[in-house]
């Protein structure tokens, strides 16, 4: 029988969504081992001036959860 965690993340891109989905992820298995999934919640922008400066992803991911 296995046992998953979930955490939420967002990352952030100047150029677009997914890499700003994919940036959470890389920063995220920096220090978590096995994660398995990453769902997109959330996609949002920041506006100044009338323009686009940052993409925003609010990402959902799932790794094994090891007993210590």
């Amino acid at each position: 029988m296995s046992v998953y965690k979930f955490i939420e993340l967002v990352g952030t891109s100047t150029e677009s969504w997914e890499k700003a989905a994919a940036s959470a992820v890389e920063a995220a298995s920096k220090s978590l081992r096995g994660i398995r999934i990453a769902e997109v919640e959330m996609l949002d922008m920041t506006v100044e001036d009338g323009k686009v400066v940052n993409y925003r992803a609010k990402i959902k991911v799932s790794f094994k959860y090891e007993k210590a």
